[in-house]
């Protein structure tokens, strides 16, 4: 009697760890009843799927791909999973490139350039137990520790590297929300579904495999997944199941060991896969408005705020109509209120204008950057957009002509326009860039010329109108033409060739004056980016 007890107690407590977990069944779902458009799929996805099974390979497309599909939507990236190794598959394409340690994917690579498209081939993986795992104490780039490991989990049972391939229904089993376990074959048109994916799909919801809390352990990035996919989904009608909702708060602290880089990977998708508002509501209805990640916590933060809420709805815009999309440009807008301030503040102690943002650009960097760095590319283009601003006000000399040249640009005059939308500059400076960069040369110097006409014509009434005027161009500064910090130079009309005779009190003429000095407008010299620097107008001192 006790030791039977005994076994009902370790069947319960310790077995099911041991027991064959539940693959689901397999169902073979004809195109008379997933209805999905073959038209609607890549060709180049077509031909991966072609030539893995001319090799005698299994080969299905899977995932969203495949969801999107049976929403009848046209997917913009197409995944295809196959049992054939990473080596095997990158043996049967020309530019195919093995990626990543974690998880070892082929990225099969169509085309050149801006119009190349990717390809991405991942191997079936078997459901192994994480207790049967070797514990690892690191991360996932821990490269000695986990250097010729397969399988591998630290204390918390999250997975640092998952290589053991295995049938396709275990490989189901691994995937994280039912409608994201299916596979479309597109020589049959049949869909594999194991976990009813289809019935989820047409009743509109999210549902985790297997129990949702063991599966945030695994991957806490499935947190920010699933906030991902409801915001994108949102607007067809989706909505978390509650299973899946509950655990997702409580396992926010999960997030705390994964690696920094892969966080920022996960922030930008929430942000630049065209439904950013969608994915801050999300986050705020799920209580996970913080702790996700630094800088993510500040976009929610500043949401609401008109700017900000501009740069996102514009982002979203974007996506929308195929246009492309740069994160350094939403940061730049998101940080843009610390730089300003930390701008004034140097301002107000006297330093000149284009330091003074250069070194308030640096204090932003070091406080909210972090470990993704803020040196590299991203923070090279950061840092231009915000340069660039003061460079707008002077639309004299040669330095519109300069400043419509720089490769980042367009990205700057997307900044100066957003900040006029929401009134923290003049529309009119904004207008005027707009047709100065898509005008002609001769158009532009008639613009250039017609802002420093009338630049001296509001300085001809006072003493201004014999000399230059300088002012200070920080961020608040204000200005008729918009043109805050340039340096007036009014050229003075010639004296004619005599001599000019002036009567006196009387009336009886004076000896001649002398001829008045003419006073010659110098001109902005080439690479004259150093003396903006040194004196904030790019003119000379007199």
């Amino acid at each position: 009697m006790i030791k039977q007890l005994i076994d009902k107690l370790l069947d319960k407590t310790v077995r099911p760890t041991l027991r064959r977990p539940r693959f689901g069944k397999r169902e073979d779902v004809p195109v008379s009843v997933h209805g999905i458009d073959p038209s609607l799929v890549d060709g180049r996805a077509l031909d991966v799927v072609h030539t893995l099974k001319r090799a005698g390979y299994e080969a299905y497309i899977v995932g969203g791909a495949v969801r999107d599909l049976l929403l009848g939507l046209r997917p913009k990236d197409f995944d295809v999973a196959t049992n054939a190794t990473p080596e095997q598959v990158k043996a049967l394409f020309r530019r195919a490139f093995i990626i990543g340690r974690r998880f070892r994917i082929v990225h099969v690579v169509f085309g050149r350039g801006r119009e190349h498209e990717v390809i991405e081939v991942s191997t079936f993986r078997a459901y192994v137990d994480p207790s049967q795992a070797e514990p690892v104490v690191g991360d996932e780039r821990s490269t000695r520790a986990l250097a010729g490991v397969s399988l591998a989990v630290d204390a918390s049972g999250r997975v640092l590297r998952d290589n053991v391939w295995g049938p396709i229904e275990q490989d189901a089993a691994r995937r994280d929300f039912t409608i994201n376990a299916m596979y479309y074959d597109p020589e049959t048109q049949t869909v594999v579904d194991f976990h009813q994916g289809i019935r989820d799909a047409r009743k509109r919801v999210l549902r985790m495999i297997g129990d949702p809390a063991t599966r945030y352990r695994e991957d806490p990035v499935r947190i920010i997944r699933a906030v991902r996919f409801e915001a994108k989904l949102s607007r067809l009608g989706f909505k978390l199941d509650a299973k899946t909702r509950a655990p997702m708060a409580a396992h926010l602290p999960l997030l705390a060991d994964v690696p920094p880089s892969r966080l920022f990977d996960e922030m930008l998708k929430l942000l630049q896969t065209g439904h950013a508002l969608a994915s801050i509501e999300a986050l705020r209805a799920n209580g996970l408005a913080r702790g996700i990640y630094p800088l993510l916590d500040v976009v929610v933060e500043r949401a609401d705020e008109p700017f900000v809420r501009a740069a996102l709805q514009d982002t979203d815009r974007r996506v929308a109509e195929g246009k492309p999309v740069a994160p350094s440009f939403l940061l730049a807008c998101v940080l843009w209120q610390d730089v300003r301030a930390a701008w004034q503040r140097r301002l107000a102690d006297g330093v000149p204008v284009f330091p003074a943002l250069s070194e308030a650009v640096d204090e932003v960097f070091d406080a909210r950057i972090g470990d993704v760095s803020g040196r590299g590319k991203l923070g090279a283009d950061m840092r231009e957009i915000w340069m660039m601003q003061p460079r707008f006000d002077k639309r004299t000399g040669n330095g519109p002509f300069t400043l419509v040249e720089q490769p980042r640009f367009r990205a700057g005059f997307d900044f100066l326009r957003l900040r006029a939308q929401v009134g923290e500059v003049d529309e009119e400076l904004s207008h005027w860039w707009e047709t100065f960069s898509q005008a002609g040369e001769a158009v532009r110097r008639d613009m250039v010329e017609a802002v420093r006409l009338e630049q001296q014509r509001a300085k001809a009434p006072g003493k201004a109108s014999r000399g230059r005027c300088r002012r200070d161009d920080g961020p608040d500064a204000g200005g008729t033409n918009g043109a805050n910090g340039v340096t007036a130079e009014v050229a003075v009309t010639p004296p004619s060739p005599t001599p000019a005779v002036s009567p006196s009190a009387d009336g009886d003429a004076q000896a001649p004056t002398a001829p008045r000095k003419r006073r010659r407008r110098r001109r902005k010299p080439a690479g004259g980016a150093a003396g903006d620097a040194a004196t904030g107008d790019g003119a000379p001192d007199a």
